[in-house]
């Protein structure tokens, strides 16, 4: 994989995700563990698609060679956050909603891997140390503000 610190700050942000959606599947139906890594899992969500949007993929799609994975991945983005405005909806002690959330992981754990294992070694080949220096610094400074507006900002068709 691609060593800069891009692709360093994703790579660790996918190791928290895993991590979350590793414990949620692990999850009793009953009480409020379910509901609240769920609800932190689903901000930590939210905010790093919207930073990586802002910062990778925006430099992704304005380079031609980079486009098709760049779209590909943001519509990746859309459909995880489409389950999880379906999961808001579902009852967490239910069996639809573990149902919904096992879906949902696979579909996600698939989207990092390609990401990891095909798109940022593509992007690495591509732009120059200076443009991921850039790109970091613009994550690591968007992925917090997303974190405060995900707090508010429900996913999906939830929004208002």
């Amino acid at each position: 994989m691609a060593d800069a610190k891009i692709f360093r700050d994703l790579k660790a942000d996918h190791d928290t995700h895993r991590a979350l959606l590793e414990k949620l599947g692990a999850t009793e139906a009953k009480g409020e563990e379910r509901a609240t890594l769920f609800e932190e899992l689903r901000k930590e969500l939210q905010a790093h698609a919207a930073a990586e949007e802002e910062s990778l993929y925006a430099t992704m799609l304005g380079c031609p060679e980079l486009r098709d994975e760049a779209r590909h991945s943001v519509s990746e983005h859309k459909e995880i956050d489409d389950f999880l405005g379906e999961l808001v909806e579902i009852d967490t002690a239910s069996s639809e909603w573990m149902t919904k959330f096992k879906e949902m992981r696979h579909r996600y754990l698939h989207h990092i891997d390609e990401e990891e294992e095909d798109m940022f070694p593509s992007a690495a080949e591509i732009l120059s140390e200076d443009a991921e220096r850039k790109l970091a610094e613009i994550f690591e400074n968007r992925k917090p503000k997303e974190l405060e507006i995900a707090e508010k900002e429900l996913p999906g068709d939830a929004r208002e």
